[in-house]
């Protein structure tokens, strides 16, 4: 098949990139020191319709597909990690089920403004003893007058303190089935919990969440039918998967350049280090396997646009484009030796940021386990 990218294709691609060199790259070190959510440049995002690059024109988006999507975030994960985490979780998994079962006043009064980058959506569906193994999710919808009473906690969730609403997954009458709620803050018996402090994506927060008794009516029930959650969510992981896999070789690229200036500027015994075989086969290395990454993020995109089978493509995707990033980063930071442990350098950044992405959407191991299943193994 022909991945050469389209006009279309180009230019968006070519438009984040510019927006990465030129708003995202000079901002990236001081926002992670901040370590506070990227308000302006997610403001700037939304005014070049990021969030809205899926969605119909109808709603004020562009009703593009899930390649052109990739394109755009894996520039901004150029940039920031932090910003390209708080993007993805707006434009997707924060607003997806919104979109695809929400009534027209959810539509109206919370998908059209988050578009448009004015409220921010979450998702909350890791909790304490609930991560891969969605079996575990304990958090309970109880069916009152009106609506719901739920009672849980959630953890690991992306945006927290500055989201507007949040999609609850929990279960619901039988309780044997996963059944989607949305969270609006402000609901009585909504707690936002401490923040979780992380090794990376400093400038993405991430708190835990508490359900304690939260009234939620019945109009925001986006499940059409108690216990149908889980089907929603398992379309919509592949999607996780190859955006996750973007924001991985965004990071690497990143760290790739770098480590390539640093070699072609650096001086040891004479001569610049990108001279010695030694780098220049780190280098090649990194090269090499972030091509080949590149390749299997883009065919799993295809396939979902294509509307093809692509969810063994999408975990294959995620799992080497992760696994890849992270032996990038590595290996720049050892192009750069002491400098890559100084703060002064971007690339310790790339080193903390990238163990983002083997989280999100499955680990490795998970990821292993879905392909061998799609194996017939």
């Amino acid at each position: 098949m022909n991945f050469d990218l389209s006009d279309e294709q180009r230019a968006i691609r070519d438009s984040f990139a510019r927006f990465c060199d030129e708003r995202i790259a000079p901002q990236a070190a001081a926002l992670d020191e901040a370590k506070v959510f990227p308000r302006a440049l997610f403001g700037e995002l939304a005014r070049l319709g990021f969030f809205g690059l899926r969605y119909p024109e109808a709603l004020g988006g562009s009703n593009l597909a899930l390649p052109e999507f990739a394109l755009a975030l894996e520039e901004i994960a150029r940039g920031s990690m932090s910003l390209a985490g708080a993007a993805a979780m707006q434009a997707l998994m924060g607003t997806k089920f919104l979109h695809l079962l929400g009534n027209a006043d959810i539509i109206e009064r919370l998908l059209r403004p988050a578009i448009r980058g004015e409220k921010i959506g979450a998702i909350c569906m890791t909790e304490p003893n609930a991560g891969s193994d969605l079996g575990g999710i304990a958090t309970r919808a109880r069916k009152v007058d009106g609506g719901y009473r739920l009672d849980g906690q959630k953890t690991w969730v992306t945006s927290a303190p500055v989201a507007d609403f949040f999609t609850v997954f929990a279960r619901a009458g039988d309780e044997r089935q996963l059944t989607i709620f949305l969270v609006e803050r402000g609901f009585p018996g909504l707690v936002i919990g401490r923040e979780i402090h992380k090794m990376g994506v400093w400038a993405l927060p991430t708190c835990e969440l508490a359900f304690d008794g939260c009234l939620v009516p019945d109009s925001h029930r986006l499940s059409r039918e108690e216990g149908d959650g889980e089907q929603h969510l398992r379309k919509t992981l592949a999607e996780v998967r190859v955006i996750t896999g973007a924001m991985a070789l965004g990071v690497a690229r990143a760290a790739l350049d770098a480590a390539r200036r640093y070699a072609a500027e650096r001086v040891q015994f004479g001569k610049t280090i990108d001279r010695y075989q030694a780098i220049q086969f780190k280098l090649a290395e990194m090269a090499t396997a972030l091509e080949s990454a590149v390749f299997l993020v883009r065919h799993a995109a295809w396939l979902h646009a294509a509307g093809r089978p692509h969810h063994k493509e999408a975990a294959m995707a995620k799992l080497h484009a992760t696994e890849t990033a992270a032996m990038v980063c590595e290996q720049a930071a050892r192009v750069f030796a002491s400098y890559g442990y100084a703060m002064e350098y971007p690339v310790q950044r790339y080193l903390r940021d990238v163990r983002f992405t083997l989280i999100g959407g499955g680990t490795s191991e998970i990821l292993k386990l879905v392909i061998a299943k799609e194996l017939g193994q």
